[in-house]
């Protein structure tokens, strides 16, 4: 069993950066790929970004490529989502999601996903 608890959401104004977190409970935390998904009113849930469980393999939407980073630190059950340049498009939910199976890391179903965080309100604002 894994929780997930995200911080670091908040109103920012176009080009501004935010850098959210996602901290795990349990101890296989580690074993799990993990992604970032967001959810805007009215649209389907989307994975932005995903990390395999080394981090040393990731995945981007092509929305957010070379804006985003996601990043992992397994010491600390935590992992990352940098957003730079941040664009009003931008404004959703977002959550973090992990996955037990094998190279999930790129998985673009939520339903693929076994655990998620409640989610943290991100609001950019032109």
């Amino acid at each position: 069993q894994v929780q997930l608890v995200e911080s670091g959401g908040g109103l920012v104004q176009a080009g501004g950066s935010l850098r959210l977190s996602c901290v795990g409970s349990g101890r296989t935390f580690s074993a799990y790929s993990m992604g970032w998904f967001r959810q805007a009113p009215g649209k389907e849930r989307q994975l932005v970004a995903g990390v395999d469980w080394r981090g040393a393999r990731t995945y981007y939407a092509d929305a957010v490529k070379g804006r985003f980073t996601i990043s992992r630190d397994n010491a600390k059950n935590t992992v990352y989502l940098q957003m730079n340049s941040l664009k009003p498009e931008d404004t959703a939910v977002y959550r973090c999601a992990g996955n037990g199976r094998s190279d999930s890391y790129h998985y673009t179903d939520p339903y693929q996903y076994d655990y998620w965080g409640q989610g943290t309100q991100v609001t950019v604002s032109s």
